[in-house]
């Protein structure tokens, strides 16, 4: 536990370093929510409350997703700077290796979602309860591990920076966009609607949805049932991909 105490502590100072980071992961998704949500919501009508609200637990989501995603690319640097090297030669089980790195970016991604939540909930969006605003943290908790994990996954395999990035914005936005962040589910083509259901992210947002509104188009048991899989899933499976990159 000292390595995932370690490795967590070192991405946590980095993400405190990086104030352009902070603030742009904060200003992205609040003027989406701001600009976008007023212009969709003039067009739009929602069964309950308004469309700013219905689209801010979906934010929420997005900056969960992005910052967690990314978190992998902290083993791209690390590789290519020569400290991944270092890491593995260490005496220590290279699981708890990849569960420090992963910690380390599920909690960024928790911050930047919080911090988010808290300001929307001050200015803009009404939300059910404090209790609800408790747990959603939670929920962004669950939903980050997934999404790490996978992002180690595929840093893992991939030997360059921009490879990355490429692989990310190509995982990214369609991830985001068939899911339930900015449209309900109700109303889709039955050929989207798939996907849509598939999308572990879906989950994640009509999770945060019904905690944070006291909505959701999914049972909130389905939904948190679907993330936490995801999450399990996606940790061992990042965390395998991790030891065999070590191996070659």
């Amino acid at each position: 536990m000292n390595t995932v105490f370690t490795l967590w502590l070192r991405e946590m100072l980095r993400y405190r370093r990086s104030r352009s980071r902070i603030i742009g992961s904060l200003a992205t998704p609040l003027f989406f929510l701001v600009i976008m949500g007023s212009a969709l919501g003039s067009t739009m009508t929602m069964r309950n409350g308004s469309y700013i609200d219905y689209m801010a637990p979906g934010i929420i989501g997005m900056s969960v997703l992005f910052a967690s995603l990314m978190g992998g690319v902290s083993i791209i640097w690390d590789r290519e700077f020569g400290f991944l090297k270092e890491i593995l030669v260490a005496p220590v089980s290279r699981f708890y290796t990849a569960l420090g790195k992963a910690a380390g970016g599920v909690t960024a991604a928790m911050v930047q979602g919080t911090l988010l939540m808290i300001i929307s909930g001050l200015f803009i969006v009404d939300y059910t309860s404090v209790m609800g605003q408790i747990l959603s943290i939670l929920i962004m908790f669950i939903t980050g591990m997934g999404f790490i994990g996978l992002g180690i996954t595929l840093a893992s395999r991939i030997e360059s920076h921009e490879g990355f990035q490429m692989m990310m914005t190509f995982i990214t936005f369609p991830t985001l966009m068939a899911s339930t962040a900015f449209y309900p589910m109700a109303n889709l083509p039955p050929w989207l609607s798939i996907p849509v259901q598939l999308n572990p992210l879906t989950y994640g947002v009509e999770a945060l949805r019904w905690a944070l509104l006291g909505v959701s188009e999914i049972p909130i048991m389905r939904s948190m049932t679907v993330i936490i899989v995801f999450a399990l899933t996606m940790i061992l499976l990042g965390s395998w991909s991790f030891d065999k990159a070590g191996d070659r």
